[in-house]
């Protein structure tokens, strides 16, 4: 929708068309600044699950302090599903990698890759997702 320079008695009034122009510009920016990214956070959950979770947990906080909405499925799934189950774990990670289609990007946290981090980062390199790695200090480093 184009905004009219002309009033709704077709009267050219630069005020009005002035005043609309800025609301647009100011609605574009507000949509613009409010974008955050998904970002799929990708980390271990086996092995020392409590210590990986909490692990996970701030991983999570800090993708969203850097201004990106956080997805962590392997989170998630463990409250209802049964991650020692082979069939249910098969599902999880087949539902994570569905969830991980919908991100922009994907986070892998940690100096170890386990069996389920390397099915999703092995996907997503296959779809040519943005992968960035972080050590266990939440820096960024070229790969693990």
């Amino acid at each position: 929708m184009s905004i009219n320079k002309f009033n709704a008695e077709g009267y050219y009034d630069p005020t009005l068309y002035e005043a609309l122009s800025n609301v647009t510009r100011e609605e574009k920016a507000a949509l613009k600044a409010a974008f955050k990214p998904l970002v799929y956070i990708c980390s271990p959950f086996n092995g020392d699950t409590e210590g990986n979770i909490k692990r996970a947990q701030d991983f999570c906080r800090f993708a969203l302090e850097k201004g990106n909405i956080p997805l962590a499925p392997h989170l998630m799934f463990p409250q209802f599903m049964d991650d020692n189950n082979e069939k249910e774990r098969d599902l999880a990670i087949f539902m994570d990698i569905i969830l991980m289609g919908k991100c922009q990007e994907v986070w892998v946290l940690g100096d170890v890759i386990s069996r389920g981090m390397s099915i999703e980062i092995e996907k997503a390199k296959k779809r040519r997702q943005p992968i960035r790695y972080f050590n266990k200090d939440f820096e960024e480093v070229d790969s693990l």
